[in-house]
């Protein structure tokens, strides 16, 4: 069986001639596969609906019907511009070809040809009829430039076999019901705001309440190993980034804001930054690891069309970390960074074995243009990390052509309770910065040395983690992180009084707690509470008024009578 990422490669292709077949003057333009499935992006000079898509899967499943085995030929530059002569943007890849001194490559199924530099199923019999689906249209411009032609995205989902499709089917209904944005809206977390622009969210209290928990749950860890918060503006002079390296990577994506005499950008990331921060006085060999800390936005400005929810916005706040040490220190203190990374995802129980993965990712030694500093210094870094993850026995694989391009990292990605994996936390060595922008420190024969620089995030982005977590607990988070912890529910007007009073000893113990005094009826306020997802709630009435007891419930069903102290103590336990 081939690698499923070579059927989904080919499945594009397969829609592509789908596509062309039934609507002869479509221009195509790219298709690769994804996670899950494919994409193909077309030019139609009549738009088409997502009613038009059974057509074009059943039109799919014929053409496979007579697709034997792949051919590839390299062509000459005339020979590939001869044939694509009507499609301007097939055109345009062949010239980046050229420019590029690469080859360029025709693939053949049937009579369907494309512009490809390979990577396919070799036989049509791996591309299973009944293990693919199209599934819905989106518009995107041509290059992701909303400067150019807006087209037609068509998606697909492909799986080596039907029971694989079906599965991927159900998790994704499981995933709509657990959607970060429905139950964000349902439980009072977040909101947005026309007037304040697309990927901009705003935290009500109750969501702040989750930021603040995550945040604290990850300060008192990492305090434990010498962490110190530090504090920086969000706008910086382009100088910054131009020393960084950004600048020339990611200039597009910065905000740019303008003074009344100078130009400046809203931050993107924090590291150069940091670095500034380490620069302000002398250092010795004496003074390191030094170890910098902060929870702060940062801006980036993405493309309106890729926002979502959560997941992708321009505003993100980072718990991030750079920890400046010298070169014989690394081990130890990635290893600390590791340590906090185990201690707060075990809090959210995803650190087990099957739950995470590692990947070390390493440049691609293909393209060693693409990344700052030479080969030793990589060689350097890529070694100290193999050398850690096997120490501490982390499921790993090395994945070439996935490191920043300032040094290699370890990424750790998370299973989430339906199956899916997202990267949250990871841990980067960077020999490269701290030279550019000259840090030093005094070795113990008095000569200058420059530090190594490791970057550090345990949630990441708060916003990115939040959306998964919201969906990952579907809203039913561990007690330590409810936005609202327990709620009390006075049944009648005469028993509001012992409500708040026993509200009020909750909230000094340090619990997030609430009194619904709303005259709803006992029967509503508890569907309420059930539908927030409260992971108690107190019911409050004559007897409880009587007994100076309560009577407590979690969110399975389970009843206890105790007194508030008791009911305390039984809070801290669990926490």
């Amino acid at each position: 069986m081939e690698p499923i990422e070579k059927i989904r490669h080919s499945f594009a292709h397969l829609l592509a001639a789908a596509v062309l077949e039934l609507y002869p003057d479509a221009k195509p333009t790219i298709g690769p596969s994804i996670d899950y499935g494919f994409y193909y992006d077309f030019e139609f000079s009549t738009p088409i609906s997502e009613k038009d898509l059974k057509e074009i899967q059943k039109k799919m499943k014929k053409l496979l019907n007579v697709w034997n085995e792949v051919s590839g030929k390299e062509v000459t530059e005339i020979e590939a511009k001869k044939l694509f002569k009507n499609n301007p943007y097939k055109l345009e890849l062949i010239n980046d070809i050229v420019k590029a001194d690469e080859k360029i490559t025709l693939y053949t199924w049937g009579d369907f040809t494309d512009l490809c530099k390979g990577g396919h199923a070799d036989n049509a019999s791996d591309l299973k009829a009944d293990a693919f689906k199209l599934t819905k249209l989106a518009g995107v411009y041509w290059r992701g430039d909303e400067k150019n032609t807006q087209l037609t995205r068509i998606y697909g989902l492909a799986f080596a076999n039907k029971e694989d499709l079906e599965n991927h089917e159900k998790m994704l209904i499981e995933s709509e019901k657990r959607d970060h944005r429905k139950i964000g809206k349902e439980m009072g977390l977040f909101t947005f705001s026309d007037l304040v622009g697309p990927g901009l969210p705003l935290f009500t209290p109750k969501g702040q309440a989750m930021r603040d928990a995550i945040e604290q749950k990850i300060t008192s860890i990492q305090e434990r190993y010498g962490f110190q918060k530090v504090w920086i503006p969000h706008i910086t002079k382009p100088d910054l980034y131009k020393v960084s390296g950004h600048w020339e990577k990611f200039g597009d994506e910065l905000f740019k804001v303008n003074s009344r005499d100078a130009e400046f950008v809203m931050k993107p990331m924090n590291c150069p930054h940091h670095t500034q921060i380490y620069a302000s006085e002398p250092r010795s060999y004496k003074d390191l690891p030094v170890r910098f800390v902060e929870t702060t936005t940062c801006y980036r400005d993405e493309q309106s069309g890729e926002l979502m929810g959560l997941s992708r916005v321009r505003s993100l706040t980072q718990d991030d970390g750079h920890i400046f040490c010298t070169p014989d220190q690394i081990k130890d203190e990635v290893k600390n960074v590791i340590s906090v990374m185990k201690e707060f995802y075990s809090t959210l129980d995803m650190w087990n074995e099957g739950t995470y993965r590692v990947m070390l990712s390493a440049r691609d030694p293909k393209t060693p243009e693409k990344y700052l500093g030479g080969d030793d210094v990589w060689n350097m870094a890529e070694g100290a990390l193999k050398e850690i993850a096997d120490e501490e026995n982390l499921p790993y694989s090395i994945e070439e052509g996935e490191a920043a391009f300032y040094g290699p990292k370890l990424d750790f990605k998370f299973k989430d309770a339906i199956g899916r994996e997202w990267q949250l936390a990871t841990v980067q060595l960077d020999f490269n910065m701290p030279a550019r922008f000259k840090l030093e420190y005094t070795d113990k024969d008095g000569t200058k040395k420059t530090p190594v620089m490791i970057h550090r995030a345990i949630a990441g982005s708060l916003e990115r983690f939040l959306s998964v977590i919201i969906e990952h607990f579907a809203g039913e988070f561990p007690l330590w992180l409810a936005p609202v912890q327990v709620k009390v529910l006075p049944i009648e007007d005469e028993h509001e009084e012992y409500a708040h009073a026993v509200t009020q000893e909750i909230k000094k113990s340090g619990f997030r707690a609430e009194c619904d005094t709303q005259s709803d009826g006992l029967g509503k306020k508890v569907r309420k509470a059930k539908v927030e997802k409260i992971p108690y709630f107190i019911v409050i009435g004559d007897e409880e008024v009587k007994t100076e007891k309560i009577t407590i419930e979690n969110r399975v069903g389970e009843k206890e009578v105790l007194n508030i102290e008791e009911f305390v103590k039984k809070l801290k336990e669990e926490v």
